[in-house]
């Protein structure tokens, strides 16, 4: 729930007083790639940022599919609870559902300037109430630094007013031909950083195909452009003077968009990169190894704020918690799990999917078994899926093509033994127990967050059977 109102933790010493400004920056598509944990795509921005604040380790977004990602980011609520069940754009069409408050129009009811730099893909616009759409993408906006300049020229603007600015990237999305990543040409400013497909990283859940190794050259070149548009946006905040002053956070909605990844809560959906940079932090260039979620950023920056949602709003309490207290932690007791949400990707694209991660161990309940998983269109075109699809005996990974089109109604894995969550043990006598235990915990969590896919439930907030 939302963490208290008293600003206990020890850095925030001397802080009172001073405005208290919020830069979010959004990425679309980053899976958990940084140069410095050991990933061959170079980023010195992010890690420069870093070694200035607070890696965490364990952060998982609560749905790997981009509108549903943001909307729990606006609105600390998950998916099934604030109605974004899917994409926003086009046929797709998902909204907010009408009652829910977002971050933005909470932060100005107290004040803030609230301005938004580049992709929103959350419906309806009016909800989520920002003074400003600068740069507004909706075909894919590259020019990191145009945006980085939009935004530090609209920080000098807001005066003495404490500000929420949005930074929210297209890259590094795929492009419209589902194979280039917007890299066809140079943009002002920024280095061109090409990669060799030799040396990229693999990671667990893709095959070694050249098809994939020439993907991922093009992914980490648009993962590079990002990292200098952070670069020239993390000067202009300096410039402006507000360095000091401001919370900096840093994530993705989901994961890579290849196979296995994006659109699925299995580890590489999910998993992504969480830096969060505090004035007046004591401690730099930690690790947290807390298991977080982006359902707890929400209550992060209202903690930061000195802002709390309207006492009448029936979401609350807010389900999830603040980093601050944490922050500069390596291992702090009491998080050691995380719950996901999936329900569509395209509107025809139906997958429901309930998930409990631990430390040991991750459960997944899909409601429509008899499905067939759906492969993000996105991915379905790109050259690593083609790849894939065209090397006989080619596997995700470790997984069989067929195994993951076609999963049955739990799946359950232990994480000690089988990281790559392959080898389902959810029918293993010997893991009867932890199945019961996790079943009755995700049972809880769906009915506290009153999620419209429990039996008899069509209203969140009407009567239950």
């Amino acid at each position: 729930m939302l963490a208290g109102d008293a600003f206990a933790s020890p850095w925030r010493d001397g802080q009172s007083g001073k405005r208290r400004n919020v830069l979010l920056i959004v990425a679309d598509d980053h899976g958990y790639d940084l140069s410095c944990i050991g990933t061959a795509v170079r980023t010195p921005a992010l890690d420069r940022l870093a070694s200035e604040g607070t890696l965490f380790t364990d952060a998982y977004a609560s749905v790997s599919s981009c509108s549903s990602s943001r909307a729990t980011l606006y609105t600390g609520l998950y998916s099934h609870t604030n109605g974004m069940y899917g994409l926003a754009h086009d046929v797709h069409n998902f909204s907010l559902l009408e009652d829910v408050k977002t971050l933005p129009w909470m932060l100005k009811q107290h004040g803030y300037g609230t301005a938004l730099v580049g992709k929103l893909h959350v419906k309806p616009e009016a909800q989520l109430a920002y003074d400003a759409w600068l740069l507004p993408e909706r075909a894919g906006n590259r020019d990191v630094a145009a945006m980085g300049h939009a935004a530090g020229q609209w920080i000098r603007a807001q005066g003495d007013k404490p500000f929420f600015l949005t930074m929210a990237y297209s890259d590094p999305h795929r492009a419209g031909d589902a194979s280039q990543f917007g890299n066809t040409r140079d943009w002002p400013e920024v280095p061109r950083v090409r990669y060799h497909p030799d040396e990229v990283t693999i990671p667990s859940h893709l095959p070694d195909l050249p098809g994939v190794r020439e993907d991922l050259a093009q992914y980490y070149e648009a993962v590079s452009r990002m990292d200098s548009g952070v670069d020239i946006l993390l000067r202009e905040l300096a410039a402006s003077g507000h360095a000091d002053d401001t919370l900096v956070i840093y994530l993705s909605d989901n994961g890579r968009p290849f196979p296995g990844a994006k659109d699925n809560l299995y580890r590489e959906g999910i998993h992504l990169p969480l830096i969060v940079r505090a004035p007046g932090a004591r401690h730099r260039g930690l690790r947290n190894h807390a298991m977080v979620s982006w359902i707890d950023i929400t209550p992060t920056i209202l903690d930061w704020a000195g802002v709390a949602p309207p006492s009448e709003y029936r979401y609350l309490p807010l389900p999830g918690r603040s980093l601050l207290p944490i922050l500069e932690q390596q291992k702090p007791s009491g998080w050691d799990e995380v719950f996901a949400t999936h329900s569509f990707h395209e509107i025809d694209q139906y997958y429901p999917t309930r998930s409990l991660r631990t430390r040991r161990y991750s459960y997944f309940m899909n409601l429509q078994p008899s499905l067939r998983v759906p492969i993000a269109s996105d991915v379905a075109l790109s050259p690593s899926w083609k790849a894939i699809t065209t090397t006989p005996g080619a596997r995700l990974g470790k997984r069989t093509l067929d195994a993951f089109e076609h999963r049955p109604a739990e799946e359950l894995y232990d994480l000690d033994a089988d990281p790559d969550e392959v080898v389902n043990v959810a029918g293993d006598a010997a893991h009867a127990k932890v199945l019961d235990d996790l079943r009755r915990q995700l049972a809880h969590w769906r009915t506290t967050t009153r999620d419209p896919w429990m039996a008899g439930v069509t209203n969140p907030f009407g009567p239950t059977r």
